[in-house]
């Protein structure tokens, strides 16, 4: 994102507040941003926020002294990427009909950038025939345009219309402002821990937080990658544009890998599943009977395994994941040789830095031509990264 620039117009409606958070978020992740306005944005938030938070001069007056006079084509083609939020019923009207009446409407004409809308408006103006038409076109000629929210509107109403949080634009912005070199490729990503009930209040699990799943499917979808995570239980928000399958225990998570596997070339097992669950679930709260109660377990179906042995003709990257806290590199050599794998990424989950319950993590990669690679300690989006590198080099020789 650093050394990126983008230029965010801003049109009059109400969610025109929610666009100094955007900026704020841009210029933190080290974005050039500039703001131009439309005279009606400036009558809900003043120019001076947003000169305060982007560093820059905003523009609202097409016929201001202080602009250069070719700036309403320049900035548009100058900049990496341009975002209209809010998008009002009005300027997206204009835009579909080819109308440059002020400094932002000719800037987005003039535009070479890709455009990025973000509407926002009443839900009745929203669904009109007409508003939906103009979407429509501006869609077909490679706009890009994000879904409004869905819920409590400044009119008093429910429904759809609300401006897409900050958060979720700044997600769509990393993609646009991403190199799209993983476009083409679908992964499957398996994440967190499974749980096996011992019975209606209990059950067993173990520390996955799912941190370094959901790293590797947000950084494959950035990419231009299309994504299907299956996860187990976490505190985690699954990363936008991604398709989403929650579950539970190692067996409901074997059926939905099994039954998507088909459709990927990509499968990163990065889940912790339990390798065994109770033979029996009480049906009732187990109460306590003495000082002592012997829980038989049986063995969990091995999906790594599984996917390894039963490999289809035709090309697919099988990565697996192997967290230990002794003999790491025999161990994950020994799983990566068991289970067919391309590629095995072990980590000691014993060290209070890396692995389980925290935001960094130091790897070896193991390759099945018995190759090594070891990357330091670093966040888990880094390492997210580095592996997806290794991956795309992998598919693109054929190996």
């Amino acid at each position: 994102m650093e050394k990126k620039s983008v230029i965010l117009g801003v049109t009059g409606g109400i969610a025109a507040y929610k666009a100094a958070e955007l900026v704020r978020l841009l210029v933190k992740a080290g974005v050039e941003t500039k703001v131009a306005m439309t005279q009606n944005a400036t009558k809900f938030i003043s120019p001076l926020t947003f000169e305060a938070l982007s560093g820059n001069k905003v523009v609202s007056d097409m016929w201001d002294a202080g602009n250069a006079a070719m700036d309403h084509v320049h900035w548009g083609q100058e900049a990496d990427l341009v975002i209209v939020a809010p998008a009002t019923a009005d300027f997206i009207a204009k835009m579909a009909h080819g109308l440059g009446d002020d400094f932002l409407s000719t800037m987005v004409l003039a535009a070479s950038a890709r455009i990025l809308l973000c509407p926002a408006m009443n839900s009745r103006m929203l669904l009109n025939p007409m508003t939906q038409a103009n979407l429509g076109t501006l869609r077909k000629h490679g706009y890009i345009v994000m879904e409004p929210g869905d819920g409590g509107l400044a009119c008093g109403t429910d429904g759809p219309g609300r401006l897409p949080e900050p958060e979720d634009i700044m997600e769509e912005v990393r993609k646009l402002l991403s190199p799209q070199d993983l476009a083409g490729l679908r992964f499957l990503v398996t994440a967190g821990p499974t749980i096996e009930p011992l019975d209606p209040v209990r059950y067993m699990t173990n520390r996955s937080s799912g941190r370094m799943g959901y790293a590797i499917a947000r950084g494959a979808r950035m990419r231009g990658g299309d994504v299907i995570l299956v996860s187990g239980p976490t505190q985690l928000v699954p990363p936008r544009g991604v398709v989403f399958e929650s579950v539970n225990t190692a067996e409901e998570m074997r059926r939905v890998v099994l039954d998507r596997c088909g459709s990927v070339d990509v499968i990163i097992k990065a889940a912790a599943v339990l390798d065994y669950r109770p033979k029996e679930k009480a049906p009732q709260k187990m109460k306590r009977k003495g000082d002592r109660q012997t829980l038989e377990l049986i063995e969990n179906p091995d999906i790594l395994a599984e996917l390894g042995r039963d490999r289809v003709s035709g090309r697919r990257i099988l990565v697996g994941f192997a967290a230990e806290t002794e003999d790491l590199l025999a161990n994950a050599k020994g799983k990566l040789q068991r289970k067919n794998l391309d590629m095995i990424v072990a980590n000691d989950v014993s060290r209070h830095d890396a692995g389980f319950e925290v935001d960094t993590n130091s790897v070896k990669i193991l390759y099945r031509d018995g190759r090594m690679e070891e990357l330091g300690l670093m966040p888990k989006e880094s390492v997210a990264a580095g592996l997806l590198d290794r991956i795309k080099e992998m598919w693109e020789k054929g190996t």
